[in-house]
């Protein structure tokens, strides 16, 4: 997808480093950072410099890569590949990426093994773009339906940020938006701000305005009242993991809106690619829910009156506040479920015979 004009994808590797995308800068400043040590890659997760399952995931492969290339030795790139699982709990792609390059790299000789790890790791990025492309066609199919029963603009409500920032290409739930406005169809997107960080504001919002799709930011809150008005026709929300029963668990928030859009029979879909489905844990009780700094809920930052970034207080300074990231929707509220593959319910046995 593009900024100013000018592909990019999230990562990429070149001159012995991994390149991101800084999205802790955007929307306000466009950086480009380099990774260069494992330990970069893992701090890159933690502070959310790279964020999105697809690309944590991503980002964990190259670590890996960056690891044999700092210290060839199996115990480093052992203890490399546990840090790097517990960089950021939540998301299953990042420990399906870590045990599919551990796994890849398994009886490979030292003289070969970074050659491989690259490899592998580019390989996982190029099959995300290809999955989240897929993903896309299949959604724009349902976009289609409406626009042509409707015979009017589309208005499609997303939660935080599952576009491309968030994978290596072209997103999840933004994919079939991509899809329906390069194909002429007219659409709108209710972009949630998303707090505490307003990935949607931030990110959602920043990539929709680089390729010239109308959008609206709102309130986390907005999204009940817009339903009950007529005012969304579908919402499409993103993962960072689905258990083979359906349930969804995504960023916090997305619970509430699913309910909003049952009370209100507006479609609610999920887009994923299956990389993001656990097919291990069966109760979502057991979901690790990732519980992050408080500081994310009491500060904020922004561009002063000089165009310097700047992070504020806003609450009083004796109050404690709770960040949890994440929440769990379960799987009779999903409409259905848009991956690579196609769409199915969100059930087990929809998902079984979709993967088997």
């Amino acid at each position: 997808m593009k900024i100013q004009g000018k592909k990019y994808r999230t990562i990429w590797y070149e001159g012995n480093v991994v390149k991101i995308i800084d999205q802790t800068k955007l929307p306000h400043r466009f950086s480009i950072k380099e990774l260069k040590t494992v330990k970069d890659a893992i701090n890159a997760i933690e502070i959310m410099e790279v964020r999105g399952a697809p690309l944590i995931g991503g980002t964990a492969a190259y670590g890996i890569a960056l690891a044999i290339q700092e210290n060839n030795d199996p115990e480093f790139i052992k203890k490399s590949a546990e840090e790097l699982i517990q960089s950021r709990p939540t998301a299953i792609n990042l420990k399906w990426a870590v045990d599919r390059m551990i796994k890849k790299l398994s009886g490979v000789k030292s003289d070969k093994v970074l050659d491989i790890a690259l490899n592998e790791a580019k390989e996982i990025c190029d099959e995300d773009e290809k999955f989240c492309e897929s993903i896309g066609i299949n959604g724009l199919k349902i976009i289609e339906e409406i626009y042509n029963k409707k015979k009017d603009t589309v208005n499609i409500l997303t939660h935080c940020n599952a576009g491309w920032l968030a994978t290596i290409n072209w997103g999840t739930a933004t994919s079939p938006i991509y899809h329906a406005y390069k194909k002429g169809i007219p659409v709108h997107v209710w972009v949630d701000e998303t707090r505490p960080r307003n990935q949607g504001a931030n990110l959602t919002s920043y990539e929709l305005n680089e390729e010239n799709i109308p959008n609206t930011i709102i309130a986390d809150n907005t999204g009940g009242i817009l339903m009950q008005r007529g005012d969304v026709d579908m919402c499409i929300v993103g993962a960072d993991r689905t258990l083979s029963t359906g349930d969804v668990c995504n960023k916090i928030g997305t619970y509430l809106k699913a309910l909003a859009a049952h009370d209100n029979n507006v479609p609610f879909y999920v887009a994923l690619p299956s990389s993001t489905i656990d097919w291990e844990i069966k109760n979502f009780k057991d979901i690790p829910i990732e519980e992050r700094n408080s500081e994310e809920l009491s500060h904020i930052e922004g561009i002063d009156e000089d165009n310097k970034l700047k992070k504020i207080l806003i609450y009083p300074k004796k109050s404690k506040a709770m960040n949890l990231a994440f929440d769990v929707t379960p799987a009779k509220y999903v409409t259905g479920l848009i991956t690579e593959k196609g769409i199915c319910e969100a059930s087990s046995a929809a998902l079984s015979k979709m993967f088997k």
